[in-house]
């Protein structure tokens, strides 16, 4: 789990607009190919996958807990390219988020 302390409350809806605005142009942009994420919020969880290419599988997994972001990815594709990109864009997205106070990564592992 991997723990991103964002300087400013987030509320959990914009997280999730925010996301699903902009992951798969991004996506596109960096890896140059069109794929669809499915993005969904429940309470205050995200769940971020792509059944196409991932069997059903959640990528990601975001509680947001006040200030924090609690994160799980799938353990199956740590080292997947897609993944990777994925992971790297939602750091942009926390990032945007964040205001000029940035985030902090508290714990990894």
């Amino acid at each position: 789990m991997k723990i991103i302390t964002l300087h400013t409350r987030i509320n959990p809806n914009e997280l999730l607009n925010h996301i699903r605005q902009n992951i798969d142009p991004m996506f596109k942009e960096q890896r140059k190919t069109e794929t669809h994420f499915i993005v969904e919020g429940f309470g205050d969880t995200i769940k971020i996958w792509q059944p196409e290419l991932y069997d059903n599988d959640v990528l990601f997994n975001i509680e947001v807990r006040g200030r924090e972001l609690h994160i799980t990815r799938s353990e199956h594709y740590v080292d997947d390219v897609n993944s990777l990109t994925v992971e790297s864009i939602l750091n942009d997205l926390f990032n945007d988020l964040s205001d000029k106070y940035g985030t902090d990564l508290v714990r990894e592992g």
